[in-house]
């Protein structure tokens, strides 16, 4: 009996039904502790009623915990209210997860508080609210994602990008850029209010019930949308939302906008979204008015809200243009956006101080991998962008051989001459202008 409720329905699925390892390298991402082929296969040709049964089983077992407890650890985080640290949590790694393992089985786990804090949003005042769970909270969130997110994933529309297991902000940017390249240059610019802290909690859980039938499962998933916040401040229940910061929020974020892919994607709209950051593109103004309706729609029966200021159409073509996932979009070209230049200056400056005291070979090296990272993502700018930066990085640094001299103010005219190029060229100063254009001799000079 109990075979029968696994979900995987073992007599509509054959042994035979593909070959060995097929189903394992198509979903390879998956946890093999709790993904076997058998599951794969019965999650690839549906199961019966197109829900799932007896999952708590799966994320109880040691195995899939220690697997959890891992990923936890290698991410270096930040402790929860209980004050554990990773360095604290992994030396009890094997304690906290038979404990976990144990009282989730019994059905007596509880989650712990989770700790609002707030971190600056770069170019604004505003700072975004950050949720973080304890450690042991996290590892179990973990087991449960290594759970649901393959059911979830199997149906997710192929134009989301955000949080999803082989997808990458780089692959909506090139979506993007080959739609404006079709003349798909009127744009629906979208933003939702606060949607992490707005999703309706009893939506969202219709939305999961859709696939998912084990009872224990769900009421785990209610315990960590109900999970009280521990601010500053005051402590309180949420009514609503999934907090950032949560290992399980991205997860049930995807699932609650998945039915706005879905629609969009059956009336012909060019979406791409990226967790709740999203744009559509059309091919004239009319469409794109009709799709912005559509969406409106859709969010006020949801529960959500757009911005009112940041939701807007935009001709691409024209001055103005669009920002999303940190470029800048305008008159076929692109840019870092404003508050990512902020960022990336921001952190450069903290680097670059005039009372620096360390040698200049040692600020170097500290800010080279800050700029191949940046560069990494952002290669696709257009030239004068990283001729620009080039050019402001290198001031920075002769205004720190300036005031070694005992001379005031920043780099100007001499300086230049005394510190030229060439000479933080030799001192191995990586080049964002120089590294561009090896890109472009690769490709041809088509960059």
């Amino acid at each position: 009996m109990k075979n029968r409720q696994l979900g995987d329905q073992p007599s509509a699925v054959p042994e035979t039904a593909t070959q060995e390892g097929e189903v394992r390298a198509r979903w390879a991402w998956t946890e093999p502790s709790v993904w076997t082929e058998r599951m794969l296969t019965a999650l690839e040709k549906g199961v019966k009623g197109g829900k799932w049964f007896s999952l708590i089983d799966k994320v109880y077992a040691t195995a899939n915990l220690e697997a959890a407890a891992n990923k936890v650890i290698a991410n270096h985080g930040s402790a929860g209210v209980d004050r554990q640290k990773v360095e604290v949590f992994a030396g009890r790694k094997q304690t906290e997860v038979e404990r976990l393992s144990g009282e989730l089985a019994a059905g007596t786990y509880q989650p712990q508080g989770i700790l609002r804090t707030y971190i600056p949003k770069p170019g604004s005042s505003e700072k975004r609210p950050l949720g973080i769970p304890t450690l042991r909270d996290r590892t179990a969130q973990g087991a449960l994602r290594n759970v649901l997110e393959p059911i979830f994933e199997q149906d997710f529309a192929e134009h989301s990008y955000g949080f999803r297991p082989k997808r990458s902000c780089r692959d909506a940017l090139r979506r993007v850029d080959a739609l404006l390249e079709k003349g798909h240059h009127y744009v629906v610019d979208a933003d939702l209010k606060s949607y992490f802290d707005t999703i309706p909690h009893n939506r969202l859980m219709a939305r999961i019930e859709e696939k998912v039938s084990d009872g224990r499962v769900l009421s785990l998933i209610r315990s960590y949308l109900k999970q009280k916040v521990m601010d500053s401040l005051k402590d309180w229940t949420p009514e609503a939302g999934t907090p950032q910061g949560a290992v399980i929020s991205p997860l049930l974020s995807n699932v609650y906008l998945d039915s706005l892919d879905h629609q969009m994607a059956e009336q012909g709209y060019e979406m791409t979204r990226y967790a709740d950051d999203f744009v559509i593109q059309c091919q004239s103004l009319e469409e794109a008015e009709r799709a912005l309706a559509m969406v409106r729609e859709w969010v006020a029966q949801a529960g959500l809200q757009l911005h009112p200021e940041k939701t807007k159409i935009v001709d691409a073509a024209q001055r103005g243009g669009f920002d999303f996932l940190g470029y800048h979009f305008e008159r076929g070209k692109k840019w870092p956006r404003r508050k990512s230049m902020t960022k990336f200056r921001e952190a450069i400056r903290k680097e670059t101080k005039r009372n620096n005291g360390k040698c200049l070979n040692a600020i170097i090296a500290r800010l080279n991998p800050k700029l191949r990272g940046w560069f990494g993502y952002f290669k696709h700018s257009g030239q004068q962008t990283f001729k620009d930066v080039d050019g402001w990085i290198r001031g920075r640094l002769r205004s720190i051989l300036r005031r070694r001299l005992h001379r005031r103010g920043r780099a100007q005219g001499r300086d230049h001459q005394r510190w030229p190029n060439a000479y933080f060229a030799a001192r191995g100063l990586y080049s964002l202008e120089v590294a561009h254009r090896a890109i472009c001799q690769s490709q041809g000079g088509n960059c």
